[in-house]
C-alpha cells in the first residue's frame, strides 16, 4: 500500500524568497523525510504511510523539483537544509525527527549539525559525509550513469537501486529515479549540490541520537561510508541490510521501517 493520492501542497518561503512546496500526512510527532538528488516528495510514497501510526510525516519538494520554484541559483546541501528549516517554521514545528536518504542524508547532516535544537532523532540512509574523506562510487558507475542514451542510463540507475531478485517481483514503476519535470538548470544544480557536499568537520556537532542505515551491496554510495559517518557522529548506531542496494528503504520496507520505528520510539 502506498500513500500517493493527490494532495494540495502547503507552501513555505525560503530566506531568499523561493517558494517551497511541502506535504503533511498522518498524526503524531513530526518526522521529516528527505529524498535523494533530483527527486521530489514522491520518493517516499511507497513507505511513508508506515510511519503514520506514530508520526506526522513532513516531506518537501526541493527547490527545482515538484511544486517548488526552480531559481537559477541556490543549490547546495546547506541551502536545502535551510529550506527544511523554513518548512518547519511554516508548519509550526519546533522540533522533529529527521530521516534523510541519499542526498537527503547529506541535507539531514547539515540540519542536525547547524540546527541541533530542531532535531530530536536523526536517521541517515545510503549516504556519505562527502568531500575528500568520503568513499566515492566507482568510475565505471559514473560513466554508466552518464550514458548518452537516456533509457540505458535509466536501466543502470534501476539496477543500482534494486536487486534483480526484487525487481523480478516488482516491475515498477519506481519512484526513486528522479523528477522527470525538472528544468535542466535545476537538475545540474542538484548534481553540483550533491557532489560538492562536505560535512566532515560539522559531523561531531550532531547531538541528536543517530541511526545510520545502508545496503551492503550499494554501488551508488558505497557502504564503506558507514563507519566513516559513525566515527564522526557521537554515539551513532549502524545497520547494514544484506543483499540490499541503494533503495534499501523500499526493497526492504518491513525490516527497514521496523528498525526506524523502533529507533524513533526509543
Amino acid at each position: 500500500m502506498t500513500d500517493s493520492a493527490p494532495h494540495v501542497p502547503d507552501l513555505a518561503r525560503a530566506a531568499d524568497g523561493t517558494r517551497l512546496a511541502y506535504q503533511r500526512r498522518g498524526a503524531g510527532h513530526p518526522l521529516v523525510l528527505l529524498p535523494g538528488q533530483a527527486n521530489n516528495h514522491h520518493w517516499w510514497d511507497p513507505v511513508r504511510a508506515d510511519f503514520h501510526g506514530t508520526h506526522t510525516t513532513i516531506t518537501l519538494d526541493y527547490r527545482g523539483t515538484g511544486d517548488s520554484e526552480a531559481p537559477q541559483g541556490g543549490y547546495s546541501t546547506r541551502q536545502f537544509a535551510d529550506d527544511v528549516i523554513a518548512v518547519l517554521d511554516a508548519s509550526g514545528v519546533e522540533r522533529a525527527d529527521v530521516y534523510g536518504t541519499s542526498m537527503g542524508g547529506r541535507v539531514a547532516q547539515w540540519v542536525a549539525a547547524r540546527y541541533p535544537e530542531r532535531v530530536r532523532r536523526l536517521v541517515l540512509g545510503c549516504t556519505s559525509p562527502g568531500g575528500p574523506h568520503a568513499v566515492q562510487r566507482d568510475a565505471s558507475v559514473r560513466r554508466a550513469l552518464a550514458h548518452p542514451h537516456p533509457e540505458t542510463a535509466r536501466r543502470t540507475l534501476v539496477d543500482l537501486m534494486y536487486s534483480p531478485a526484487w525487481r523480478a517481483d516488482h516491475p515498477g514503476p519506481y519512484p526513486t529515479l528522479g523528477d522527470p519535470d525538472m528544468p535542466p538548470h535545476a537538475r545540474r544544480g542538484h548534481l553540483v549540490a550533491s557532489n560538492a557536499h562536505d560535512a566532515w568537520d560539522a559531523l561531531p556537532d550532531i547531538g541528536a541520537p543517530t541511526l545510520i542505515l545502508h545496503g551492503d551491496q550499494d554501488r551508488l554510495t558505497p557502504p564503506d561510508n558507514v563507519p566513516l559517518l559513525a566515527a564522526r557522529i557521537p554515539d551513532a548506531r549502524t545497520h547494514l541490510f544484506r543483499g540490499a542496494r541503494h533503495a534499501y528503504f523500499h526493497e526492504r520496507r518491513a525490516e527497514a521501517g521496523g528498525l526506524v520505528a523502533a529507533f524513533l520510539g526509543g
